[in-house]
């Protein structure tokens, strides 16, 4: 009995390593959102409520723990082959080439279509595991069915909590996504075998060489570099899968750097260059700096950058720091795999005096231990390449950054959005301008996906046509383009919805927005 309650317990911590790891394997096509998570969750869940219905009608055979190790071996098969699978399969859904705009709509329907085709097997035949234990049970002690049933669902919902614990804390981030899918598979194989004893049919040898075949296969799930690019670095981190992808000359020097999480495409995290200062037109780190002339003055310029990624932004304002202005930064990072690449490959400075790192600690809650006044915080959080973290964008949260800042500070937000009537820009800004008390401005960052909003602690911000508005130096590059007819709104709090810890329908407005810029890329 005791072997039973074993290999019903690993059946159930192989069941939450699929459901966990499955929305990481689909992460470089169609990322990690909640419309993702829900899409993999609601698969899993119609195909454990399929594989229940399967396991109790094969309950009546003979048999129960024969069919059992048969089940467990054919999912361990299933599962083995998840990571080889996932590349052929997405791109049959969001084929490559595709520019992220072009994708994005395509991210939630996509990710469902694919859900299907790779998770449900699997979890449909894991499901079937729980009726035949309970059967095997009930025949082994007699008894109640009640009581079997007790044990059995003990035994899965404890092996499902250390697998839950295991995947998230330590198979992922200490053996990778691929390695990861084989383990469970090898160890499912494990305990069918187990239950087959030693005829395990053919059937069974059959899904064993499917396991051992996978295994140098499974690498075919990685998405190819960017175009042109050369993939330097890759890790796994405990938040998102990360890539370096390195841009050469002929003759074989780094011109650029790219970070880029989880979708990728054509987009990125964080961007070095040879040079500190300003990158170029489309770059919205470039648009973080104006704030520099038209505050006006000081000895010291003491930056709060929430979502620092690899440092580009602290890299950009280095750069261009008027004559005679220090520059003093703290930059929060919640993914520790980020700053270690930002050090390695991105410029990023550690533990020298003027810049502070705090890795590993979220935005908001690095707000309650830093110590203020700031003359800027740069925000730039995004738990994908496009979502803004609601908790990360709301009236309240705007109120602390404020409590920041000193009297006349600035706070600077990227804000992925298609132009100044952008719905999430709307949103945000309005909100911004909420928790500041104060009216803000959306500016378009051209050639971009990019609207910056700027807003100020107990002021105003300067637009097109007032005194001080004029960039000058190496920044009068940003004068036209911030000039240009329809690319500077100003927003109060009465403007559109403000969001609230209570009520923050992100999600709803990132829909919105991807479906205004399909529609603007169609025409």
């Amino acid at each position: 009995m005791l072997h039973l309650i074993l290999v019903v317990a690993l059946a159930g911590a192989g069941t939450m390593t699929v459901e966990l790891a499955a929305v990481r394997l689909l992460a470089p096509w169609f990322g990690t959102s909640s419309q993702v998570w829900t899409n993999v969750i609601g698969v899993v869940l119609l195909a454990l409520s399929l594989g229940y219905m399967l396991g109790a009608r094969m309950s009546s055979w003979k048999e129960p723990r024969r069919r059992m190790g048969q089940v467990l071996v054919v999912a361990a098969a299933l599962t083995a082959w998840l990571p080889a699978g996932a590349g052929p399969v997405a791109e049959l859904f969001l084929p490559e080439g595709l520019a992220l705009d072009q994708a994005a709509g395509l991210f939630v329907w996509g990710s469902l279509a694919a859900s299907f085709l790779l998770f449900f097997p699997a979890a449909a035949t894991l499901g079937c595991v729980g009726p035949l234990a309970v059967e095997e049970l009930n025949r082994l002690r007699g008894g109640g069915a009640g009581e079997a049933g007790g044990r059995i669902l003990a035994a899965s919902t404890l092996g499902s909590l250390a697998g839950t614990f295991g995947t998230t804390h330590l198979f992922l981030p200490e053996l990778g996504l691929n390695a990861t899918f084989l383990g469970a598979g090898v160890l499912l194989a494990l305990c069918g075998v187990s239950l087959l004893g030693t005829k395990p049919g053919p059937a069974g040898l059959a899904a064993g060489v499917l396991v051992l075949a996978a295994l140098p296969l499974a690498r075919q799930a990685e998405r190819s570099a960017s175009k042109d690019g050369v993939r330097v670095a890759t890790v796994e981190s405990a938040y998102q899968h990360l890539e370096v992808v390195e841009f050469r000359t002929d003759a074989g020097e780094p011109t650029a750097r790219w970070l880029q999480v989880n979708e990728s495409f054509d987009s990125y995290q964080s961007i070095w260059k040879p040079d500190k200062g300003l990158l170029g037109t489309g770059y919205y780190y470039d648009y973080f700096t104006p704030p520099l002339q038209w505050d006006g003055g000081g000895e010291r310029w003491r930056v709060l950058v929430l979502g620092l990624g690899a440092g580009t932004a602290v890299r950009v304002l280095e750069g261009v720091m008027p004559d005679g202005l220090g520059l003093d930064t703290v930059g929060v990072e919640i993914d520790p795999e980020v700053v270690a690449l930002g050090v390695a490959k991105f410029g990023l400075e550690r533990g020298v005096p003027g810049r502070q790192v705090l890795a590993g600690m979220d935005a908001r809650a690095a707000l309650r231990v830093v110590e203020g006044p700031f003359d800027q915080v740069v925000l730039d959080c995004y738990a994908n390449n496009m979502e803004i973290p609601a908790h990360l964008c709301t009236r309240e949260f705007f109120a602390e950054v404020a409590a920041v800042l000193r009297p006349g500070g600035w706070v600077t937000a990227n804000v992925g959005g298609f132009g100044v009537e952008d719905p999430v820009a709307e949103s945000v800004a309005a909100t911004l301008a909420a928790g500041l008390g104060e009216s803000v401005v959306i500016a378009r960052v051209p050639s971009s996906r990019n609207v910056m909003v700027y807003g100020r602690r107990d002021g105003s911000v300067p637009g097109p046509g007032d005194a001080g508005f004029e960039l000058f130096g190496v920044l009068a590059r940003l004068t036209p383009p911030l000039s240009l007819p329809g690319a500077w709104r100003p927003v109060t709090a009465d403007d559109a919805l403000v969001l609230t810890d209570d009520r923050n329908p992100i999600d709803r407005l990132q829909l919105a927005s991807i479906a205004a810029g399909r529609e603007r890329f169609l025409r």
